[in-house]
């Protein structure tokens, strides 16, 4: 009992903020009795009605949240293989033709995800990433692991070396903070490919973290645009 002192103490020191009853008449019953007789049995320690009631919807909440926890454990969205995660995004970014988008699910240590949010939106080769808004997110959320995706509206179906070098810069920053950024997945209209699957994500920090805004870009995309474009400044000049 010696060590669960302190989250004894908080919890009556809880209790009474939360219950008005006063931290003496708590410290008194629980030295002899168990404190979550107060919450089971709240006449114990006869509270006044305005106490009652306030313990009674404590009572109430904690069997919400309890509900809800056990709710929200049976739909917890986990990746445990580089397809599940493929499986996840293909949806959120197979439809997105205009544009390169670049999202990032941010996963606890049992690797279900906490939130997923859009960090980039660029134009239809190339977008902007900032390494410092992804590093805000992370360290809100708390959380131990990453899965990084962004899609080729060009079609490519394999990373760009802009798209390993990004990732690279990524695992530069958040390995020393030891956040593990476990997979980078390119989504090319229904088509996928993982980097982690193909053996493409980097194993350790290669320089100096970097916070510099990164842009990927779709050199195929590039290339054909240039390409068009040269081909019309022909057409025009006849």
């Amino acid at each position: 009992m010696e060590k669960n002192k302190p989250y004894t103490y908080s919890f009556l020191k809880g209790l009474n903020t939360l219950t008005g009853i006063s931290i003496k008449k708590i410290e008194d019953y629980a030295k002899e009795n168990n404190p979550f007789n107060i919450l089971e049995h709240p006449k114990v320690i006869e509270p006044n009605d305005k106490q009652l009631e306030k313990i009674s919807m404590l009572k109430e909440f904690i069997a919400s949240y309890n509900l809800l926890k056990a709710h929200e454990n049976e739909n917890k969205i986990k990746f445990s293989t580089p397809k599940e995660a493929a499986e996840y995004f293909v949806p959120l970014l197979s439809g997105v033709k205009d544009k390169e988008k670049f999202m990032v699910a941010f996963l606890d240590n049992g690797n279900n995800i906490i939130q997923t949010k859009t960090m980039s939106e660029g134009n239809i080769s190339q977008a902007v990433v900032y390494p410092r808004e992804i590093l805000k997110e992370a360290l809100a959320c708390d959380c131990r692991a990453m899965i990084l995706a962004h899609n080729h509206p060009g079609g490519a179906n394999f990373p760009s070396n802009e798209d390993k070098a990004l990732t690279q810069k990524l695992v530069n920053i958040f390995n020393p903070l030891e956040i593990k950024i476990l997979d980078h997945i390119i989504v090319a209209g229904i088509n996928n490919c993982s980097m982690a699957e193909k053996g493409y994500m980097p194993q350790a920090i290669d320089e100096l973290a970097s916070y510099e805004p990164i842009k990927i870009e779709d050199k195929n995309l590039l290339e054909e645009n240039q390409s068009f474009n040269s081909e019309l400044d022909e057409e025009l000049e006849l």
